[in-house]
């Protein structure tokens, strides 16, 4: 299975990264993880499940000692290959109706 991680963390600082956020970046660019797209409004990270559940475990545990205050992440499990894994299918060959 192969999954999608999408996160920010809180509070921002407009003026420099903050250590929660520096932590958080940290964690998932050494993570063992296919794609990471890091940014100041949200970041990305791609890969198999394990790897991605252990990324998120750290992720939270050293983002919240590192002083975040609020940590909003989403985890979607991707499809096929060109599927963005929103579900659109049953999965069961009969299609929507």
């Amino acid at each position: 299975m192969r999954l999608r991680v999408e996160f920010t963390t809180e509070p921002f600082d407009l003026e420099e990264a903050p250590a929660h956020a520096l932590a958080a970046r940290e964690v998932i660019e050494t993570a063992a993880l296919d794609a990471v797209d890091v940014g100041p409004f949200g970041n990305t990270a791609e890969g198999g499940a394990e790897g991605v559940l252990t990324a998120v475990d750290a992720l939270l545990r050293r983002s919240l000692a590192a002083g975040a205050t609020r940590i909003s992440l989403q985890v979607n499990v991707l499809g096929d290959e060109g599927d963005d894994g929103d579900g659109g299918g049953r999965g069961d060959g009969e299609g929507d109706r």
